[in-house]
């Protein structure tokens, strides 16, 4: 089953129209009904949206359950102008001694905070 598709089989199942699904992600009614009519797959960037709207995982929009995950480990979804995909960037751009010391000072934190 494509994304689409799944999108359309969530919408029916949950009773939302196109319309409202359209309002909820901002995603012109036009757009969505191109993916049905010529059975195409929304922008990378509309998945975030298109979950949120339909109140699932973006795994299970892409047509994987938890315990399918490719990799064996959970993925987050940063939005790219809050603190944590800042932290996170910042994380990725240090040698590996130093984001050894970050986990660590993270850690301490977490463990003051109880």
């Amino acid at each position: 089953m494509t994304i689409s598709e799944r999108i359309f089989d969530i919408l029916k199942t949950k009773g939302i129209s196109q319309k409202t699904f359209s309002k909820q992600t901002g995603i012109a009614e036009s757009t969505i009904s191109d993916w049905k009519r010529k059975k195409t797959n929304p922008a990378a960037d509309k998945i975030l949206a298109i979950s949120r709207a339909l109140d699932v995982s973006v795994y299970e929009l892409l047509g994987e359950t938890m315990s399918d995950k490719t990799f064996g480990e959970e993925c987050i979804v940063l939005e790219r102008n809050s603190e944590e995909f800042a932290f996170f960037t910042l994380y990725r751009s240090l040698r590996p001694g130093d984001k050894e010391r970050m986990l660590g000072y993270a850690e301490a934190l977490h463990k003051l905070g109880r």
